[in-house]
């Protein structure tokens, strides 16, 4: 056994860590996404935003509409306000309740059309119809689509504009299929960038999306994290590192099991110089360490060397056959 290098080591409870490295790319977290759209046709007036990447505030005023259908509906709102004020006090109540229904109706279309309660009120105190009709913004956030062009004729839906807040983003990263076992929601990963090592962070799984690649054998996984600075732009690319605790297992170094192709073999040594052969049932894997389920107890000295074993299959069966127990 000296002349070829034979080495044992003891089976013993070691407290194991799955490490998973793996690529992802940097996503807008989808919840704090906002497009805009208007509800009502139209002309692009004036442009107040006018790039994309402009950072802007909750409420702040994107561009200006004309809409001829705004400026007939706020006309209506008039009328219907000043016949409330001439007729509300008629004789005939039918014609008050109409003054009324009127009112109500064009009132509903401007909200619904999401005209401000501040606009109906101006337009409400001042008796004067907005010529055009300001857009705001639904969110903070930075435009990351544009778009709107002064003069661009709209209609219901189209999108002008989407914004995204990019405070807190997406990581989606592909992880094999055999380790998705050990994976699990709230697990934390490291965040790092190979062209800037300085910049390190914390990101949190989120999400395992529900199928797995037929051609990469990888299922997705959501990161997601707080962006502080935004350093961190949608399309980028990041390292993550996944480290698991495994708990307390009992091991023995992968170079003790011998793979047979129909089973694995560990070799015990008895003292003596003699060698006791042995099925053995591994768990789980980490690093150079291999959990034995069955086939060894703790403390028992195992084979970490035997190159002669190895050799080939024939020369394998050829050296457990030759030993005392061996059955064929």
């Amino acid at each position: 056994m000296q002349s070829i290098g034979v080495k044992f080591e003891p089976a013993a409870r070691r407290l194991l860590e799955r490490t998973i490295r793996t690529v992802g790319r940097v996503e807008v977290d989808e919840r704090q996404l906002a497009r805009v759209t208007v509800k009502l046709e139209g002309w692009i007036d004036r442009l107040l935003v006018n790039t994309t990447g402009a950072s802007v505030r909750q409420g702040q005023v994107l561009f200006t509409l004309y809409s001829p259908e705004l400026l007939a509906t706020q006309e209506e709102y008039l009328i219907a306000l000043r016949s409330i004020k001439t007729l509300g006090e008629s004789e005939f109540p039918e014609v008050a309740a109409g003054a009324r229904a009127l009112l109500e109706a064009s009132r509903r279309r401007l909200l619904l059309w999401d005209i401000h309660e501040s606009h109906i009120r101006d337009l409400e105190r001042t008796g004067k119809v907005l010529t055009t009709l300001p857009i705001h913004a639904p969110r903070a956030g930075t435009v990351i689509n544009k778009m709107a062009v002064e003069g661009l004729q709209t209609k219901p839906g189209d999108e002008l504009y989407t914004i995204a807040d990019l405070s807190r983003i997406w990581i989606v990263g592909d992880i094999y299929e055999y380790e998705m076992p050990v994976v699990a929601i709230g697990q934390i990963a490291s965040v790092s960038l190979s062209y800037v090592p300085e910049v390190s962070l914390q990101a949190r799984i989120g999400f395992i999306y529900p199928s797995v690649d037929p051609q990469t054998r990888t299922a997705k996984v959501r990161f997601e994290l707080d962006n502080p600075g935004e350093r961190l732009k949608p399309g980028m690319y990041t390292n993550l590192e996944l480290k698991i605790p495994l708990g307390m297992r009992l091991v023995v170094p992968k170079d003790a099991i011998l793979e047979s192709g129909e089973r694995q073999i560990i070799f015990i040594r008895l003292g003596g110089g003699r060698l006791e052969w042995r099925n053995a049932k591994t768990g789980l894997r980490s690093g150079n360490w291999v959990e034995v389920l069955e086939g060894i107890r703790e403390g028992e000295h195992v084979v970490t060397s035997a190159n002669f074993l190895i050799d080939s299959e024939s020369q394998l069966k050829s050296a457990v056959g030759g030993m005392p127990g061996m059955k064929h």
